[in-house]
């Protein structure tokens, strides 16, 4: 048996239920075989896998809190430092009724190699809860985000754990948790990262995501000889990336024709609006629902996902696992030539072969998302110096990363004999600096 075979066998007989961190790890051994294969006596010797797969510190606790009616409810809290190899743990918290320690485990191991990628000096971590903010008040939004806090002070700093924001967790929710860290410490350090621009906070972290989804997406396309004007995407979410990444597509000349929430899916086929859609997912608080109501060239699916719209390009936004194998396969069937995620892993391994098989263009998450994580860095510089960098400089920097992360992945690629498997490409070059920097510092 391979040492890959090996690592992964003994990692899905420890961790059996849970499904999401054995799929990634999968991705990412089977991705790396061929530079595993080339250095496996000197690994194995150091243990650099088992060491890689396994969690450096998970934390995990009670989160109580007093809802508006005076009922007291206590949700899960998490925090899995994952990597701390190329710098201090960084990776977003969630709240989502979905969380759990092996979600947690999933995304933070997907951030070691992200974070890898843009070049900038962050390790992997993430976090979350269980708790919901959707229906809540922002008082109950407030108390749960204190008490939140109250546990995860002890874990992090400027220096050793920078946390974000990620699904749930916006700028209101940042914000509380900023104000508890700095009332139970006494420090304003940036120990957040989405921040608001009044604290510490910087131009264009809102954006990075999505914009950063585009400038990779839009290299990709155009070293492919294709050109992004006129084309027809498909975006599932309506959260912060995919909002941000209808706005940028459409700067860009396309057309961006969908976009969606856990109710169902907007299929304007005269294009998104996207000032009304913002108004509605950011001021109204509302279900996308409410767009096909007040434009009458939409139609709202309810209960469905847009993977059956005719398109040229897809990206998912929205959640993990959110194209099977069958999406993948109507995707192809209805013109789709295009596909970069948005979302951590949305994509199921079996979609993902199906894109390979069929010679589609493919970005995966970890190179194609990685401008949030990219801008946050940026944030912590920012804090350090104590200065504030205009949208146009930060903007800047991050075409720079997304560009720099293209040929990162596409070098590793050609390098294994695999051009134009990204996917291939994305997983080694984050690996490579990660394992470099482990064996550099010994067995920790």
């Amino acid at each position: 048996m391979s040492y890959v075979s090996e690592v992964y066998q003994t990692l899905c007989d420890k961790y059996p239920d849970e499904p999401e961190f054995l799929m990634a790890v999968n991705e990412v051994l089977n991705s790396i075989e061929p530079i595993i294969k080339a250095n496996e006596a000197r690994y194995r010797s150091i243990a650099l896998l088992e060491r890689m797969v396994e969690p450096e510190r998970i934390i995990s606790f009670r989160v109580p809190w007093i809802d508006d009616e005076g009922k007291v409810r206590v949700n899960r809290g998490f925090r899995v430092q994952f990597s701390s190899a190329i710098g201090p743990y960084k990776g977003g918290l969630r709240f989502h009724p979905s969380v759990n320690q092996g979600m947690m485990k999933f995304l933070g191991f997907e951030q070691i190699f992200k974070n890898s990628l843009t070049g900038l000096p962050i390790g992997g971590g993430k976090g979350g809860s269980d708790f919901d903010p959707h229906g809540k008040s922002d008082r109950e939004v407030m108390l749960f985000c204190q008490s939140f806090m109250n546990e995860l002070f002890k874990h992090i700093g400027a220096d050793v754990d920078v946390p974000a924001g990620d699904i749930g967790v916006g700028a209101r929710e940042v914000g509380y948790l900023y104000g508890q860290y700095k009332r139970l410490t006494g420090t304003y350090e940036g120990v957040l990262t989405g921040k608001g621009l009044s604290y510490g906070g910087s131009l264009a972290r809102t954006e990075a995501t999505g914009y950063g989804l585009l400038y990779i997406t839009e290299r990709m396309i155009r070293e492919a000889g294709r050109t992004i004007e006129g084309c027809t995407v498909v975006v599932s979410g309506s959260g912060n990336v995919a909002l941000h990444a209808i706005e940028k597509a459409l700067a860009m000349g396309a057309k961006v024709v969908t976009a969606s929430d856990s109710g169902g899916y907007i299929y304007d086929p005269d294009g998104i609006n996207i000032e009304l859609l913002k108004k509605i997912k950011l001021q109204d608080r509302a279900r996308i629902s409410r767009y096909a109501e007040l434009v009458p060239s939409a139609e709202y699916h309810e209960g469905e996902k847009p993977w059956g719209v005719r398109c040229d390009i897809a990206l998912p936004c929205a959640i993990q696992n959110e194209i099977s194998k069958d999406d993948a396969e109507t995707l192809i069937r209805n013109g789709c030539w295009c596909v970069a995620e948005g979302a951590n892993m949305p994509s199921s391994l079996d979609a993902i072969n199906v894109y390979l098989e069929n010679s589609i263009l493919f970005m995966p998450a970890k190179a194609a998302n990685a401008g949030g994580v990219a801008v946050s860095a940026l944030e912590m510089s920012q804090d350090s110096q104590r200065l504030s960098w205009t949208f146009e400089e930060v903007d800047e920097r991050l075409k720079g990363i997304m560009n720099s992360i293209y040929d990162k992945v596409t070098s590793a690629a050609e390098r294994y004999g695999c051009k134009g498997n990204f996917v291939i490409g994305a997983n080694i070059a984050g690996f490579e600096k990660v394992a470099e920097a482990m064996e550099a510092q010994g067995i920790v």
